[in-house]
């Protein structure tokens, strides 16, 4: 247990300082299990203690208010939080934004969710359908900032096409885009002209160059598949193996960490991959039996990614160079999955996840790691230029 927490999340100030424009207001908290303070108290119990009486309902998103749904396209229904006495209204059930009957009540829409700094995360989207819903109402929203697990600095890969928008990506924004879910909103409502009263409540010790473990905060999983911080390092490149025929090592102990399929060949991987002398990282063959999901009970042959240096590590363009490899290697077998992925019904998922057909192609030519970053550079720069505005930390 850690006696002293260096970083103060936005939570932990929103219940200490008690702002004058919180007090006498009613509150709706859109949270999750990974909603708590370095004690482990959930904002739920921390914000009803310290505004009694102020909290009307609660929003889950994704994965539901516990974090027990286990995959994309798994439902929660709405609820009821039996020890404060007020209802659970899903945002990833039959609607995914906030009804305005949801919103009659409150007079602030409250966010603490735990982001991991990729774009496909779901929880940042729930937030932006949330901030539009409470501009249409005139409800302000209040974000209570937490840490980006994989640091503020580093940004990796293509803008999303506007062509693929869905809800693994609603705004043009690169796979792993270095901010915190505070400034992703002040950059939200700007992009949209929302007419918003917005309050960044920030967390007070955070630096851009800090990585989840330098935080002094307890990790508690924001969604099933997400146990640990490792988890978050490979995520941003290691989330593309879902719209792939390749297990991305759901059904195992450390999901997106390992990965394979019964029908590669490690040497042959490996091989492919040493010409390239990506950093950061090694590549460990490893054997496996999902106990569940894809490939579930077979044998397959794979890796698990041990990241030796994280600043040095391109998860986005690690994964993508593997699947150049798999493709070449195995062209016969290996697969992009056909939809629906995360309620869209024609296209491909993986053109939803990558944001890019080219970037698909170039991944099926077998283009080299040199080259594909070269088909994102101008991407990067504009949108390095772009996030400065919003920067809330440095």
């Amino acid at each position: 247990m850690h006696n002293i927490s260096r970083v103060k999340t936005g939570l932990e100030k929103f219940v200490s300082e008690r702002p004058m424009w919180a007090r006498g207001k009613h509150f709706g908290l859109l949270c999750h299990q990974a909603s708590v303070d370095k004690n482990f108290i959930h904002a739920k119990e921390l914000i009803n203690a310290a505004f009694p009486g102020a909290l009307k309902c609660l929003f889950s998103p994704q994965h539901g208010l516990n974090a027990e749904k286990q995959d994309n396209m798994i439902e929660s229904a709405d609820g009821w939080e039996p020890d404060l006495s007020i209802p659970i209204y899903s945002l990833y059930g039959e609607v995914r934004q906030p009804r305005p009957e949801h919103l009659s009540d409150i007079d602030i829409f409250i966010i603490d969710l735990q982001d991991v700094g990729c774009r496909v995360y779901t929880y940042i989207w729930t937030m932006l359908l949330s901030m539009r819903e409470c501009a249409k109402a005139g409800i302000e929203v209040c974000i209570l900032d937490r840490p980006n697990p994989i640091g503020g600095l580093e940004i990796e890969g293509n803008l999303l096409d506007p062509a693929f928008f869905s809800f693994v990506g609603l705004a043009p924004i690169p796979m792993r885009h270095g901010m915190t879910m505070g400034e992703l909103a002040l950059m939200f409502k700007k992009m949209e002209d929302l007419d918003l009263d917005l309050h960044i409540v920030t967390m007070e010790g955070w630096r851009r160059s800090m990585y989840f473990p330098d935080t002094g905060l307890p990790w508690v999983w924001p969604s099933p598949n997400m146990p640990i911080f490792d988890t978050a390092l490979v995520y941003p490149g290691q989330v593309i193996l879902e719209t792939t025929n390749l297990s991305e090592g759901r059904g195992t102990t450390r999901p997106f960490e390992i990965f394979g399929a019964p029908f590669l060949n490690q040497g042959k991987i490996f091989r492919e991959l040493e010409k390239y002398r990506l950093p950061g990282f090694v590549l460990r063959s490893q054997n496996f039996e999902p106990t569940f999901h894809k490939w579930q009970g077979k044998t397959c042959k794979g890796f698990q990614i041990h990241v030796t240096d994280r600043k040095q590590y391109q998860p986005y363009l690690t994964t993508l160079a593997i699947l150049s490899a798999i493709c070449t290697e195995f062209p016969g077998q290996f697969e992009w999955k056909e939809p629906p992925y995360e309620y869209e019904f024609e296209k491909l998922p993986a053109d939803l996840v990558i944001g890019s057909t080219k970037i698909r192609q170039a991944v099926e030519a077998g283009i080299s790691p040199e080259e594909l970053k070269k088909l994102w550079a101008e991407d990067i720069k504009k949108f390095d230029n772009l996030r400065k505005e919003f920067q809330l930390y440095h």
